[in-house]
């Protein structure tokens, strides 16, 4: 255990900038998210948004939410035609994890802004697949991928995540779709479920729509380019995971075992190294950090007393 808490400020800072795509591990969005609006944001804080969120599960549940949404064939093409994510996948990490922290941890007029910010993206991103159309600010997309997402998340902070039950009561995932929510709508979705019940009855009416996710993306999720060697034995745990998590609606498409078919040792692999992940870099992320400080309920972080001096 004395290992892991004295890992090197050095590894510590290279995750971070990793999963924020900033060499500080603390880019510009993240301390708009101190600096930008006074008051509280689009979610309560330490609430059960705050609390997924926060929690180094979303290492897990993004890998399962990417290998869902790419099972709907016009949202793939989204990706593909619109996205350098093979060149540089990384920087789309980091555009993705911008989004989540952002409208989870910032100010109201912070969310605002960057709603309307990916809104703006959104509107030049179309085209044709097999001669059927597509839009990102398609409702019905925008719809597909808020689902895919908030179920991968779910799914991950209850297999590998802290128990939420004891601070939430056990109807806690009801209320993270329901208060998740809000964010899809931002962006344009209608007719988001409130529970986890309505949540996978509406993952199972896309069944129509899915089709199989083609193998040479699949290969790239398992193991992305740009990895050192290190990381590439971490990432191999997450994506195991992963591929046990996905909804047993989109499994068969995604070519993997999915919720309730799969082994439990990988699961268990990766709830050991989020533990260990836990003890290195704290209980909060920064951004979470810089949320708590605009709050007045934490310190400065690191970033801010740096710039101060």
């Amino acid at each position: 255990m004395r290992v892991l808490t004295a890992l090197p400020d050095a590894a510590r800072a290279a995750f971070r900038s990793r999963v924020s795509g900033d060499p500080t591990g603390a880019p510009d969005w993240v301390r708009d998210i101190a600096r930008v609006g006074t008051g509280p944001g689009w979610f309560e804080p330490d609430g059960v948004v705050w609390r997924v969120h926060g929690d180094l599960s979303t290492l897990v549940g993004g890998v399962a939410a990417l290998l869902g949404q790419a099972a709907h064939p016009l949202a793939l093409a989204g990706v593909q035609q619109h996205s350098a994510y093979r060149e540089d996948p990384w920087k789309r990490l980091a555009g993705t994890a911008r989004w989540l922290v952002v409208t989870t941890f910032g100010s109201a007029e912070l969310a605002e802004r960057e709603a309307a910010r990916v809104r703006g993206m959104h509107g030049s991103v179309r085209g044709r697949v097999r001669g059927r159309p597509y839009s990102a600010s398609d409702p019905q997309l925008l719809r597909w991928v808020h689902l895919a997402f908030t179920d991968a998340f779910l799914a991950a902070q209850q297999a590998v995540g802290r128990d939420l039950a004891a601070r939430f009561g056990r109807s806690w995932p009801d209320a993270y779709v329901a208060d998740w929510a809000r964010s899809a709508e931002q962006l344009g979705a209608t007719d988001l479920p409130r529970s986890a019940a309505e949540l996978a009855d509406a993952l199972a009416a896309y069944r129509p729509q899915l089709a199989p996710v083609p193998d040479s993306l699949r290969a790239f999720l398992a193991a992305p380019p740009g990895l050192s060697a290190p990381e590439r034995v971490f990432y191999r745990g997450l994506s195991g995971a992963a591929a046990q998590l996905v909804s047993p609606t989109l499994a068969g498409c995604a070519g993997v075992p999915g919720r309730g078919r799969g082994a439990a040792a990988p699961v268990a692999v990766a709830r050991a190294q989020l533990s260990a992940l836990r003890l290195a870099l704290g209980d909060r992320s920064p951004s979470e950090e810089a949320a708590r400080w605009r709050l007045g309920l934490g310190p400065a972080p690191d970033w801010a007393q740096d710039d101060a001096a």
